[in-house]
């Protein structure tokens, strides 16, 4: 039985298809079998692993997108929802991507009626339960373990939609004030998120559905910082006060909402998961990849896999390279570990 993990913050620049890029690459690293799914419009998750093949996938393949794989719900073709033949990864076995597309946007109102539960239900009433029946499929086709969803920055109905199709989600977030705020703003809107989940899953139309719409499972997992200058082992001082602050907005505020709902998991599991107690939500504070980051999406491979030829460097340079790639690995092989741990208590 696969996991679904959502990746959501409704703030922009956190690293959200970094992370789920380099999770991804990892938990395949670790044995498991992971499908990533671009569920953002931009694709930019899905330009990062084609790159210059990008345009020409289009032409070629026209249905082999997340777009074209829901319009048998959302265009009312005369077929069922299938399993989309997902990209291979380039360079790691057991990683495949489900690529989005810019059309996907289109089905957002459409959507956002048919999840009022209003009088016009009957006529839409397939649309809530068309991802989770997706992502199941594919999932079962490839045999996943995983299943990473990589989401805009957006509260719009598409999100809501995902993330309460998800068994687990987890928050990238990074050092600012904008960051801080959209805490407080998940703080509210995750809790009438999941009640309208609730009630749509009563809907005996929704019940009825050639997609009927799933019982909410989702569980928060923690939080991920990115995106901030290092100094001595750790983040610099302005940027460690905006991780604090975030933290413990996470802790004091986001995590109680999410406890009333009953998204969380049981407390011991998030300390068993090996986070320390002042921090037990955060799973990883990953730094910069600065000029490691050019190369790493020039070779289309995470900063903690490239290899000695791919730096281009020779003498001294490579060796803080090397020493930087070995970092990155230990950071990115104990969120993974983490998220594992957690993932299988969702």
């Amino acid at each position: 039985m696969h996991k679904s993990i959502a990746l959501f913050n409704h703030k922009g620049g956190v690293s959200k298809t970094t992370t789920t890029f380099n999770l991804g690459w990892m938990l395949a690293e670790k044995g498991k079998r992971v499908v990533l799914v671009d569920t953002d419009p931009q694709c930019n998750l899905t330009g990062l692993i084609l790159g210059e093949k990008l345009d020409d996938f289009y032409t070629d393949n026209p249905t082999r997108n997340i777009h074209a794989a829901l319009a048998p719900a959302f265009l009312s073709q005369p077929r069922e929802i299938a399993a989309v033949d997902c990209v291979e990864v380039a360079g790691r076995p057991g990683l495949t991507l489900l690529p989005g597309h810019v059309n996907l946007s289109e089905y957002e109102v459409t959507l956002g009626i048919a999840q009022e539960l209003a009088g016009s239900i009957q006529t839409l009433k397939n649309l809530p339960g068309a991802f989770n029946y997706l992502v199941t499929k594919i999932a079962e086709a490839n045999n996943a373990d995983y299943v990473l969803i990589d989401m805009s920055p957006s509260l719009g109905s598409l999100n809501q939609n995902f993330l309460a199709s998800s068994d687990c989600f987890l928050v990238p977030t990074s050092p600012d004030y904008f960051s801080l705020m959209a805490i407080d703003s998940l703080s509210a809107v995750l809790p009438r998120w999941a009640e309208w989940a609730r009630r749509a899953h009563a809907s005996e139309t929704l019940q009825t559905a050639a997609y009927p719409f799933r019982e909410l499972q989702l569980k928060f997992l923690g939080t991920i910082v990115q995106k901030f200058r290092p100094r001595l082992g750790g983040a610099t001082v302005g940027f460690q006060t905006w991780i604090d602050r975030i933290n413990t907005a996470i802790r004091e505020r986001l995590v109680p909402q999410l406890q009333t709902h009953h998204l969380t998991l049981p407390e011991q599991v998030y300390h068993d998961a090996g986070n320390s107690p002042a921090e037990s939500y955060c799973l990883a504070q990953i730094p910069d990849f600065n000029t490691l980051a050019a190369t790493s999406q020039l070779h289309k491979t995470p900063v903690f896999a490239l290899t000695d030829p791919m730096f281009g460097h020779v003498g001294t340079v490579l060796e803080q390279d090397r020493v930087k790639r070995d970092q990155f690995h230990g950071l990115f092989s104990e969120l993974a570990d983490r998220v594992i741990a957690l993932a299988d208590h969702a």
